[in-house]
């Protein structure tokens, strides 16, 4: 008995000890998880390197798009939508997978970059330009697009800015659309001169969760950002806005 005594008290030391080092291996894996996560977030903000670049639209000695290329000639354009984190450099890549897991500074990054579709003219002069960003928790990248599905959220933000190095534009948000992936209308590039642009607007009204009225026609350049929704991996929200050449005088 006495020697049966010992080996249940080895025994559940023994057991003890394998659930301690459980619980500690959790612990650990824990910490990385939360710092892990963290990285990624941090990651998905501007770094402050690149932020210092961004143009302005009022006042002297704006940095320039010459000094922002200079770190990464793949950018060609920054985006801002008023009272949203969007407020981001637009990079276009060799192809459009690039620039998912790189940053505008071309580093290893999960939250990736927002970008150009590769189909599309640089200077944004197709009729129907997309640019696409990925779906991050806590407002990053893309995140707030899916706020646009939203009745009160699309009425308190109808603007913003797209800043290119020799112009600017005003852009006019006119509808919230969520899509499929692969749906061949919304997702096709319309160079300019294309002639189509009716057919889109058509087929954006039909289908828009939300939308208003800002004068677009058939003769408006028209651009969309995409990003992820909902649990399925093809589900999409898209933002459409109408593009508005800047006045001197709003773009300085």
């Amino acid at each position: 008995m006495f020697c049966m005594g010992k080996a249940l008290t080895a025994a559940d030391r023994l057991l003890s000890g394998i659930i301690g080092i459980f619980f500690f291996v959790m612990l650990l894996y824990s910490g990385y998880a939360l710092w892990d996560t963290a990285c990624i977030y941090y990651d998905a903000s501007v770094p402050q390197e690149i932020e210092t670049y961004k143009p302005v639209l009022e006042g002297d000695n704006q940095p320039t798009f010459a000094e922002l290329r200079a770190l990464n000639p793949d950018v060609c354009a920054w985006l801002t939508i008023e009272n949203t984190p969007i407020d981001y450099p637009i990079v276009q890549g060799k192809d459009d997978s690039e620039y998912l897991n790189k940053d505008v500074t071309g580093a290893f990054s999960l939250s990736g970059s927002i970008f150009l579709g590769v189909n599309n003219h640089p200077d944004f002069s197709d009729d129907y330009s997309i640019v696409y960003g990925h779906h991050m928790d806590y407002d990053a990248m893309f995140g707030d697009l899916t706020e646009f599905t939203d009745t009160d959220f699309f009425a308190q933000h109808p603007s913003g800015w797209l800043i290119l190095p020799d112009k600017t534009y005003a852009l006019q948000i006119f509808a919230c659309v969520e899509a499929d992936a692969y749906d061949q209308t919304l997702y096709r590039v319309l160079p300019a001169g294309s002639g189509e642009t009716a057919q889109l607007l058509s087929y954006i009204e039909a289908n828009a969760c939300q939308q208003r009225d800002v004068g677009v026609n058939e003769q408006s350049h028209i651009l969309a950002l995409s990003t992820c929704a909902g649990a399925s991996t093809n589900e999409r929200v898209l933002v459409i806005a109408k593009l508005e050449e800047a006045t001197e005088k709003e773009g300085k």
